[in-house]
């Protein structure tokens, strides 16, 4: 009889862990297919306000310098003053903007002055990397906010 009870006592049976297994593979289904979605919707709107912020700082550096940068000079104009400009000394002292970020996807936003949705264009490619002739379909720019 001490036999048999020690042999009841011995573990989990293949059964019981498949049993376990199948039910942590569907918990993660479940949390996979309902969190997925959010994390691109907080992409989106994380993009949405970096566009914003950076047409903000381009409406103060027009506001102090009377132009756009150009399409040459980019984003990066926002952060130290470019090299060509008329009048070097209506730049704001440290710039327009900290740092210039990336989109969710790790890619540069983009920048075109003047742009085609207005005096100038700010973008992200979107989760694709891509723009131009069928790429741009997941584009977020300043003109679809």
């Amino acid at each position: 009889m001490n036999r048999r009870h020690r042999r009841q006592e011995a573990g989990f049976t293949l059964i019981e862990m498949m049993v376990v297994i199948v039910i942590i593979g569907i918990l993660t289904t479940v949390v996979v297919l309902n969190v997925l979605p959010d994390v691109d919707k907080a992409a989106i709107t994380r993009t949405r306000a970096d566009i914003a912020t950076l047409e903000t700082a381009l409406t103060s550096y027009k506001a102090d310098t009377m132009q756009f940068p150009t399409t040459s000079q980019g984003l990066a104009a926002l952060k130290t003053a470019p090299t060509d400009m008329a009048q070097p000394d209506r730049y704001r002292p440290g710039g327009y903007v900290q740092r210039l970020p990336n989109d969710p996807w790790g890619h540069a936003y983009q920048y075109a002055s003047p742009g085609q949705h207005g005096p100038f264009d700010v973008w992200s490619m979107g989760p694709d990397g891509q723009t131009g002739p069928g790429g741009e379909a997941d584009d977020i720019g300043n003109w679809n906010l």
